[in-house]
């Protein structure tokens, strides 16, 4: 059938080569960084020692402010002393830092260097080790700031090190004209995704050609290249190739990697739904056709200890860190309007099995019963209902819904295990009730205050865009990936960016 399409795009292309615009577009770059550029061993070597030195200085700096925190905080501030301090500790956890950094791929290229996700969980096990050291050592501790207050620090430094390094060094790239030329190959829906989310988010990846199993349309700012077959002519003026669909027939793409490989250009793949799910595969032995099982993504065991533990311990510390707000939040609401404070919203849970969802009350008291007359005024496709200017919220609710405080009280549900800190949210029953089955696999696991949802567009996404998001997290979950989220809300909150 492949085959058939290929010969088909043959007969209804022109014979002629499309020739992509020459390399020596890259002359226009500044001769001196031209030449840094071409002697990539001396980059790859910059770019390690480079962040090898923001690491340590990071991880010093986290060290001595740590101590000189603690000092102040006593009335007893000595920068040399702390500095002192700093000197002895620092050398040990800049080699496990180090030695956990580079095992995570923290110093890979740039291409494929993981995130912020990874520097929490190296840092988390740069902490831990150390303690247990220190432990095994015999050293004693009138209290483990030093451990807790570091790691803060440390966070907060090497992270925004590493975040100064990329965006400088992005630019510097961008300035010298550097781009990874890369002819996308698949079908046309696909081709164009995938071109598009490059241009949005990686502008070191230049989209320069397609090769389109199926009819294209013209005017997505791509060259058509032509039939399969005859894109060996292109190997000369490309960098890379990126298989961008996920159904791309195996043979093609056996032969087209072995060809790529053979003539040095790069093969990448665009990730699919099912490479997502592929990390939960589990053998299933004893029948003649090996099968592979999808399992279900519920927390259990050893899992299901750590989350809860993570959630009890933050939710704790976030209930009485955020007290005195809840208890102001409280009153206005009294005062400004008639009604209770707290409104319990029945949704569906775990299972489906329906719990009081605690919000602060952003509504008037008939809201419930008005939501039927305003219906055709629904803002959100899928099973979601929201209204920008709904007239059923009050002055103060639309107040807390900007900056998400409404949510605070579910801090309670968390500490009563009808929710976790971090997972798909919560749906109203009548969202509930219009879900697609497909829908339904977020309801495996506890609902969260937040997630992926709220860091990634909030209101501003397609509904099953948003499902999608939840899938992910399911699939991909840690302990790490729940801190990087609720860190990343934040700035989510802060923004107010698709808050209403």
């Amino acid at each position: 059938m492949a085959n058939g399409l290929l010969n088909e795009l043959r007969e209804v292309r022109p014979p002629e080569t499309v020739v992509l615009p020459s390399r020596d577009v890259r002359s226009r770059r500044p001769a001196g960084l031209a030449l840094l550029l071409r002697l990539d061993t001396f980059r790859r070597l910059s770019r390690i020692l480079l962040l090898v030195a923001l690491d340590i200085a990071g991880v010093f700096l986290a060290i001595w402010t740590a101590l000189e925190l603690k000092a102040v905080l006593r009335d007893q501030p000595d920068l040399a002393a702390s500095f002192q301090g700093a000197r002895d500790f620092a050398p040990l956890a800049c080699l496990v830092t180090l030695l956990l950094f580079a095992r995570s791929g923290l110093y890979a290229p740039r291409a494929v260097r993981p995130g912020f996700a990874r520097i929490v969980s190296s840092l988390f096990q740069v902490t831990l080790v150390i303690l247990l050291y220190a432990v095994a050592e015999g050293e004693g501790f009138s209290s483990y700031y030093i451990f807790y207050g570091s790691l803060l620090f440390a966070l907060a430094y090497v992270s925004g090190f590493r975040w100064v390094f990329e965006k400088l060094t992005g630019a510097l790239l961008r300035a010298a004209g550097y781009h990874r030329r890369a002819v996308l190959v698949g079908s046309g829906s696909h081709i164009e995704a995938v071109a598009h989310a490059l241009r949005g988010g990686q502008p070191e990846v230049e989209p320069v050609g397609f090769v389109s199993l199926t009819p294209m349309r013209a005017g997505n700012g791509l060259k058509d290249l032509g039939p399969l077959d005859r894109i060996d002519a292109y190997f000369g003026q490309i960098d890379e190739v990126l298989i961008a669909d996920p159904d791309f027939p195996q043979e093609h793409a056996v032969e087209l990697v072995d060809r790529c490989h053979r003539h040095g250009v790069r093969v990448c793949v665009a990730p699919s739904t099912m490479e997502i799910l592929m990390d939960r595969v589990e053998f299933v032995p004893g029948q003649t056709l090996p099968l592979f099982e999808l399992k279900p993504p519920v927390f259990e065991g050893i899992d299901f200890v750590l989350k809860r533990g993570f959630d009890l311990v933050v939710s704790t510390l976030l209930v009485i860190a955020f007290a005195p707000a809840l208890a102001l939040i409280a009153l206005v609401i009294r005062l400004s309007s008639p009604g209770a404070v707290i409104y319990r919203s029945m949704r569906p849970g775990i299972g489906g099995r329906p719990f009081a969802c605690l919000k602060f009350r952003t509504m008037f008291e008939d809201a419930d019963h008005r939501q039927a007359e305003l219906e055709e005024q629904n803002e959100m496709g899928g099973a979601l209902f929201k209204i920008r200017s709904d007239p059923r919220v009050t002055g103060v609710g639309r107040v807390l819904r900007r900056w998400s405080l409404d949510e605070l009280p579910q801090l309670f549900n968390v500490l009563r295990g009808d929710m976790s800190l971090v997972g798909p949210r919560p749906l109203p029953q009548r969202d509930y009730a219009r879900l697609d089955d497909w829908h339904r696999k977020r309801y495996l696991v506890l609902p969260g205050v937040t997630g992926l949802w709220q860091v990634s567009g909030r209101s501003e996404l397609d509904f099953d865009e948003l499902v999608r998001l939840d899938f992910l997290y399911l699939e991909r979950w840690s302990v790490f990936l729940d801190l990087s989220i609720l860190l990343k809300t934040i700035p989510a909150v802060v923004k107010s960016r698709g808050a209403w």
